[in-house]
């Protein structure tokens, strides 16, 4: 299994902080997300069925009906692989690593490259998986370059994979409105800016054929009816949307400028996340873990990941642990 954010038990027991006194920051995921109703009572006696009200909340809510719910994105993550022969498979890194992970598995020959690199080698590739904006770098690419490599792609048969699990902040760059043509595959979750991870409820955005195949391999009550129910009256609350995408990138330049002022300016960022790069990342990863203060460490690249600390309390709490290194 791969390292993720998260992980609060295992901090507690590494360094002796009761998981209630943590203040996580290693996930990106909205720490003043949505909140939840109470689950009616026949969310758990019935097997979850359509026509409850989730498709018709994501077809609005997306603006497209070509679409598939999935447990969390990280099921389609899981499947896609499967649908085509070995081939090879471009991975733009440093990313999410689960994308590389489950082509590996599936014996495809995945390789890494950086957005420039792939520029030049597109055509040899049978896959390109892309994050959108990237996942932990913050990268955003337009989608004017994503269409020119499905362009480049299709010309041999291939996918482009665009993983938008940080895009609905921010949403101008989606490549939801191209959805239809072959082979471009929009992964999208409700864990981040929803801020319902536990929920693990996702969606695959495709051409018809695709999502139908991918139907076949998960089979019968894929997701959890409370899980359906949660997700059909976030994606209907257009008020809250709306503030949140106002209050996200507000907090997250709050974030980068706080960072900033503590020698850890950021090199890139969401409006869930902030990335620094530093030499001396894994000092302040052990440090503010020391302050109950967890944080992703990505070793390889000599960097942190901040999410957004959410009441005002948390901020006040990583501001002095900021001070105090």
């Amino acid at each position: 299994m791969l390292e993720h954010g998260g992980g609060i038990r295992q901090a507690a027991a590494r360094f002796g902080l009761p998981p209630a006194q943590w203040l996580d920051l290693s996930t990106g995921i909205n720490p003043l997300g949505w909140t939840p109703l109470a689950i009616p009572s026949w969310c758990w006696s019935r097997l979850p069925e359509e026509a409850d009200g989730l498709e018709a909340a994501a077809h609005a809510y997306y603006q497209s009906t070509l679409l598939l719910p999935v447990a969390g994105s990280q099921a389609a993550i899981q499947l896609l692989p499967r649908l085509r022969p070995p081939g090879r498979v471009a991975v733009l890194t440093p990313t999410y690593s689960e994308h590389a992970q489950a082509w590996e598995m599936n014996g495809h020959q995945v390789v890494g490259m950086t957005p420039a690199a792939l520029e030049i080698a597109v055509e040899s590739f049978e896959v390109v998986v892309v994050v959108n904006p990237n996942n932990p770098t913050g990268t955003l690419l337009k989608s004017e370059k994503l269409l020119s490599w499905y362009n480049r792609l299709q010309q041999r048969g291939g996918w482009l994979v665009v993983d938008e699990a940080f895009m609905d902040a921010t949403p101008a760059h989606t490549l939801v409105p191209h959805l239809g043509l072959p082979g471009l595959i929009v992964l999208r979750s409700i864990g981040k800016f929803f801020g319902l991870a536990g929920a693990r409820l996702g969606f695959v955005l495709a051409e018809w054929a695709l999502l139908q195949q991918l139907r076949q391999l998960l089979g019968p009550w894929s997701l959890a009816g409370p899980s359906r129910w949660l997700a059909s009256h976030a994606l209907t609350d257009v008020a809250w949307q709306t503030a949140a995408r106002h209050a996200l990138p507000l907090a997250s330049d709050r974030l980068a400028s706080l960072l900033s002022r503590h020698d850890l300016a950021p090199a890139g960022g969401t409006a869930l996340f902030q990335w620094v790069v530093t030499a001396k990342a894994g000092e302040w990863w052990l440090f503010l873990a020391e302050q109950g203060i967890l944080v992703r460490h990505f070793p390889a690249w000599g960097a942190l990941r901040f999410g957004l600390p959410g009441e005002e309390k948390a901020w006040q709490r990583l501001e002095q642990a900021l001070k105090d290194r």
